[in-house]
């Protein structure tokens, strides 16, 4: 696998100021992660402060945050003009009494986390990789896995966001509980987020374990045991048969996973693997029980190298834990339609949270990942087939990912929608942070 090329800015560029992409790089546009995306504008700005943020909103009539670019829809997308946080990328306080860290909103987690871990610190949980920024992974709801672990917008105690007149607001979890629910997971509707607080806690050590086939009635049988046989648990497939290809253990050295030569049916594996079995381990984070910092073990993939296979699509489906079992033979009755465009599949586990637009809202969920293969037209025919079959247990899709569900049926899932929708009208009256995604999506426009 070769490395991505990520997007280079200008070293010309300075506050907020605009280049079109057009004046330097003519035969390239804009394009998310995974190229996807072509982005419907190459006006984008680039603050390095709050002021610049301030002045760049207070401009423009329609306007919507950027981040690390790594969603698979259009919801970071404007035919007007784009506001990257990529030059807000600073720690900017830790407060080892509070044990919190307060960080601009651009920062990489990839970027964050040795910076914690050299100071002793560590965040409670990471995504599967780390090249994606706090806020922009945290507004859409982004998660890690594990059975008590939420997702990791729920590390933030506080948020610095600028709303559409230029007003710089600032929310507490302890003073302002309730809107703060409401602004965490903001899906960008909101405003531009500046900068949030984090809780930490002590670093801690993590070793990594891994086991392949599965028996799925093991799986049915042991869920919640195998669920929690870690601090965060992996289960990877690609719907081939009637087994998990891999099961991925990360276990705390301070609350360690016993190793065997079995689990639940699954062999221990005798080499790194990856999660999409042809491709080498080379990019991904260090197993066979080698213990090492939380941030190099947490996340799949090390932060120097494409993350999963790089040219793919994304989708991913939210189901409550109690039905996951059920979820999971429901898309495992699919597999003959879905395995031939697929590279590999992922199953996790999210605690619940409190935050109104979260898919976790009130209730521990499993998500049921799908790593696609990149072509476009067969998907958008097989999700419609895997969102039929999970409507029985009111699946939601991933915020940032490749879905079909209708408005309405976004709607009957989330109960709170109606007082997001208050919140939008106080912050953003004009609709100036809107755009087709969140029209469409939220307003059934």
């Amino acid at each position: 696998m070769k490395r991505r090329t990520f997007l280079q800015v200008s070293s010309a560029i300075t506050g907020a100021e605009l280049l079109p992409l057009s004046k330097w790089m003519p035969d390239e546009k804009l394009k998310n992660w995974a190229g996807n995306i072509e982005y419907s504008t190459d006006k984008v700005y680039y603050p390095k402060s709050v002021a610049e943020v301030q002045e760049t909103i207070k401009k423009y009539p329609k306007l919507k945050g950027l981040g690390t670019r790594h969603c698979f829809n259009r919801i970071a997308d404007s035919q007007h003009h784009l506001l990257s946080t990529r030059e807000l990328n600073k720690v900017l306080f830790l407060d080892t009494n509070a044990r919190t860290v307060t960080v601009e909103s651009g920062i990489k987690y990839g970027e964050l986390s040795p910076y914690l871990h050299e100071k002793g610190y560590a965040l409670h949980n990471l995504a599967s990789l780390p090249h994606i920024s706090v806020a922009g992974s945290c507004t859409t709801a982004t998660h890690g896995s594990g059975l008590t672990n939420g997702n990791l917008a729920t590390a933030i105690v506080g948020l610095e966001m600028v709303s559409a007149d230029g007003t710089v607001h600032k929310f507490s979890k302890e003073k302002d509980t309730e809107k703060f629910n409401g602004v965490v997971v903001g899906l960008g509707a909101l405003g531009i987020v500046t900068s949030v607080t984090l809780a930490i806690q002590p670093t801690f050590e993590v070793q990594q374990y891994v086991f392949e086939s599965l028996p799925m009635q093991e799986l049915t049988a042991n869920f919640e045991a195998i669920m929690g046989a870690g601090y965060s648990v992996s289960l990877f497939t690609d719907w081939r048969n009637n087994s998990m290809n891999e099961v991925w253990i990360k276990s705390r050295q301070d609350q360690p996973f016993k190793a065997t030569q079995t689990f639940f049916g699954a062999k221990a594996a005798t080499r790194n693997l990856h999660p999409i079995a042809e491709l080498s381990a080379e990019h991904c984070t260090e197993q066979m029980g080698v213990p090492g910092p939380w941030h190099e073990r947490l996340p799949h993939f090390k932060m120097g190298f494409t993350p999963s296979s790089g040219k793919e699509l994304q989708a991913e489906y939210f189901v409550p834990r109690q039905q996951a079992v059920e979820a999971i033979l429901a898309v495992a009755r699919l597999g003959k339609q879905i395995s031939p465009h697929l590279f590999i599949s992922e199953i996790r586990s999210i605690a619940a949270d409190n935050f109104w637009m979260s898919p976790c809202y009130q209730q521990p969920s499993v998500a049921i990942h799908f790593t696609w293969k990149q072509d476009w037209p067969a998907v958008s025919k097989l999700l419609p087939v895997i969102e039929k079959e999970l409507a029985p247990y009111k699946a939601k899709p991933h915020w940032g990912k490749l879905f079909t569900m209708q408005p309405k049926a976004l709607a009957s899932v989330y109960p709170k929608l109606p007082d997001f929708k208050q919140l939008i009208a106080t912050y953003d009256p004009t609709g100036k942070f809107e755009n087709g995604f969140l029209a469409t999506n939220l307003f059934g426009k």
